[in-house]
């Protein structure tokens, strides 16, 4: 799914940014507070890691605004600021986690997952769709019991549509959530990853769960 990373500390943010692809994740990075804000009111992020303490608008500043203006993007705020005060503060401003520093990059990653649950309205890491399971903490994909590999994008276009179960996603929307502002890959990028995953999920079984929608795009039902 797609990250937003702000963090004005450039080794602490490309080494978060670089942990967090590694793990599947399509990662954008910013290093203030302004960027960030740009970026959440023009992208829909399934989670954003902020900086409290960071240049142009302060996370607790930044959380504030965005939730004014409707924008509901899961945030976990990292901060050195390890206060009762200071955790209640971010927490009533709007944010949903708060992490202090230093952490464990494990417990980084697994409250994240907790996020995009949280924004995904699942509470349990597996999805299950037909003969269909997956597991998004241990990122194991298998049908009919039969353990299927997949790529790092793979994984994540397959997560998105079952995590939208039944919804047509457009293929802008699709390549918006799994591909970040570094891409610069063919125009046809969706088209190219859905047959893909067809070839690994659908075609040794007579069920077909990912569909094409005309003029609309694709959905895994």
């Amino acid at each position: 799914m797609r990250i937003l990373v702000a963090e004005d500390e450039r080794s602490l943010n490309r080494i978060i940014t670089k942990q967090l692809a590694s793990a599947g994740l399509s990662v954008d990075s910013v290093f203030n507070g302004t960027d960030a804000y740009d970026n959440l009111r023009m992208t829909e992020y399934d989670a954003a890691v902020l900086d409290v303490m960071m240049p142009g608008y302060d996370g607790f500043t930044l959380v504030k605004k965005i939730r004014a203006e409707g924008i509901n993007t899961p945030v976990l705020f990292l901060t050195a600021r390890d206060s009762i005060d200071d955790r209640v503060e971010g927490l009533d401003l709007g944010a949903d986690d708060y992490l202090i520093k230093p952490f464990a990059f494990e417990e980084l990653l697994a409250r994240v997952r907790v996020l995009m649950r949280k924004n995904t309205n699942h509470s349990t890491s597996i999805i299950t769709i037909d003969d269909l399971t997956i597991d998004i903490a241990s990122r194991k994909v298998s049908r009919a019991g039969r353990e299927i590999n997949l790529s790092a994008k793979e994984y994540e276009l397959l997560r998105y549509l079952a995590l939208n179960k039944g919804i047509v996603l457009s293929r802008e929307k699709i390549e918006n959530h799994i591909w970040n502002y570094d891409y610069e890959g063919g125009t046809n990028v969706v088209d190219v990853y859905i047959r893909y995953l067809r070839k690994k999920i659908d075609d040794d079984f007579e069920t077909k769960l990912i569909h094409t929608v005309r003029g609309a795009g694709y959905v895994l039902r």
